[in-house]
């Protein structure tokens, strides 16, 4: 017998090409409705069961096809917005970008699929092992791309679409990283249960049934009251946006109207969003001024923000200024400057490329190194600015460090009217749950919500019209298990699948090697 009938044939594909590409296409823009503004959460595991059933027992070709369509149809879908900015170029850049990881990150999920079910793991090896190698690829990619080139775009991981479902909770325990693999093995482990057909042993759905009862009955783990704080956050709809027409001074003068109504008011802190200030008080004596008098008038502290400059970098900045004090008193800078929005790098490589386009773009943010916390008046006021939302280690420092509540600034005005306001905001809601702290989200153009550590809303105000809102917020003590082990969820999840597939790759080519010396014939 030759050693090609000896070894494990290959599995059949389920789906033949055509149908998984057809999958592939109709299961991305399905999973794109599952976050706002849409939102239905359910469709996150229909859109993942696409993405499955499409690669498996699909050759190594294969699967980067299938990923590559599903990878396409969702991200040029989910991120159309960023046209809103600068046209059709940057979409086609990142989506194209993230459509190709994905279509990588789709072969190891195919590979786990191949190998696991040659191995002697039986039934419960294919309800149990299998999905959890095959979602914690899943989880793995996700946080590669998050996290690479650069400071990578984790805009739309899983376990984000459920903000507004009863499973965001499970972030609060294991984070999001934790809900994503928790997802994924939901929907692997049902498609490996009818696969195998075996339903009069009722044993075998167990695992299908535990991981959706998990999801949707565990409670947000419970922190611990402390007091309220009364916090004035003024959305001023400036002409914030990067390529608005505007006066010297005009966004500036957009929040000091838009707070007028407040100055009566008895407040804790007062909050202005991200690019309140269109100059830099560190530099300008005049900004300056007229914050140490709003200061005074409303005896309370300040927390503002603008772009900078110290020691001839740039920096995104989040500003305590104190009423009496030689402002400001604390700094926060922004982890995290976007590529290709606030900074370019590897600037003379972009600019060969595409050098109209890449000179639009004259901001360059240095990375801030402080911490993302303020102390006003005792109370910890945990920082996010804009897109730092969407990084874990900087949400997860605040909380460590002592915030009993997060005011998250940002300035949505480069995608008004689009989908992108309301994916933030779902993101602002997930943390509120993750870490068990009330969120105070003030854009300059909307939408600002207050949300209560359940994700509730407290308070806001509409986009697209100015307003302030002045809320008693709830304060917050005590760290989630999210907070204290997220980083170990994610190693384990992450490189713990990758280690996994890579042991499994070498049982494979050792049974291979087996098979080869048992069918070799003596020479005579």
């Amino acid at each position: 017998m030759s050693a090609r009938r000896r070894h494990a044939p290959l599995p059949r594909p389920l789906l033949p090409l055509w149908v998984a590409l057809l999958a592939a296409l109709v299961g991305g823009p399905v999973l794109d409705l599952a976050y706002p503004d849409i939102g239905w959460w359910p469709l996150a595991f229909v859109g993942v069961a696409f993405s499955l059933l499409a690669l498996i027992g699909r050759s190594g070709g294969g699967a980067l096809l299938v990923g590559a369509v599903f990878g396409a149809s969702f991200y040029f879908t989910h991120i159309v917005w960023i046209t809103r900015y600068l046209g059709a170029v940057p979409w086609f850049a990142l989506a194209g970008l993230e459509t190709i990881f994905w279509a990588v990150g789709s072969v190891p999920i195919m590979l786990a699929y191949r190998w696991m079910p040659q191995l002697r793991g039986g039934t419960w090896g294919r309800l149990l092992a299998l999905p959890a190698l095959v979602a914690g690829l899943w989880t793995a990619r996700e946080l590669f791309m998050g996290s690479w080139p650069y400071t990578g775009f984790p805009w739309a991981r899983l376990g984000m679409s459920q903000s507004e479902s009863p499973l965001a909770h499970i972030a609060s325990w294991l984070g999001v990283a934790g809900l994503t693999f928790l997802m994924v093995f939901a929907v692997a482990a049902v498609i490996e249960w009818v696969r195998l057909g075996r339903w009069r042993a009722w044993r075998t759905v167990l695992p299908s049934v535990v991981a959706i009862v998990v999801l949707l009955l565990t409670p947000a783990f419970p922190t611990t009251p402390a007091g309220t704080m009364r916090v004035g956050a003024v959305q001023g709809n400036g002409p914030t946006g990067y390529f608005d027409e505007r006066e010297p001074y005009a966004v500036l003068q957009s929040q000091l109207d838009a707070t007028e109504p407040l100055l009566d008011e008895d407040l804790d802190v007062l909050l202005w969003p991200e690019g309140g200030i269109d100059a830099d008080p560190l530099q300008n004596t005049s900004v300056a001024v007229v914050l140490d008098r709003l200061a005074r008038r409303l005896d309370a502290p300040l927390i503002v923000n603008a772009a900078t400059t110290r020691d001839e970098a740039g920096y995104n900045t989040s500003m305590l200024w104190l009423p009496g004090e030689d402002n400001p008193v604390a700094l926060h800078d922004k982890r995290n400057p976007v590529p290709m929005g606030e900074y370019v790098p590897d600037r003379w490589f972009f600019e060969a490329i595409a050098p109209d386009l890449v000179g639009l773009i004259q901001r360059e943010y240095t990375p801030g190194t402080n911490p993302p916390l303020f102390d006003v008046d005792g109370v910890g006021v945990g920082l996010a600015i804009c897109f730092d939302v969407i990084y874990d280690d900087v949400i997860w420092e605040g909380a460590r460090d002592g915030a009993q509540v997060y005011m998250l600034q940002t300035n949505n005005a480069d995608f008004r009217d689009t989908d992108e306001n309301l994916q933030q905001l779902a993101f602002a809601r997930m943390r509120a749950i993750e870490t068990g702290r009330s969120v105070v989200n003030l854009s300059t153009v909307g939408t600002s919500q207050v949300i209560a550590p359940d994700g509730s809303v407290i308070d806001g105000l509409p986009a697209g019209v100015a307003g302030a809102m002045v809320t008693d917020v709830p304060l917050r003590t005590g760290l989630t298990p999210a907070v204290i082990v997220g980083a170990a969820v994610k190693l384990v999840l992450g490189w713990g699948s990758i280690l996994a597939l890579a042991l499994l790759a070498g049982a494979h080519l050792a049974r291979r090697r087996r098979a080869a010396a048992t069918t070799k014939t003596p020479t005579p």
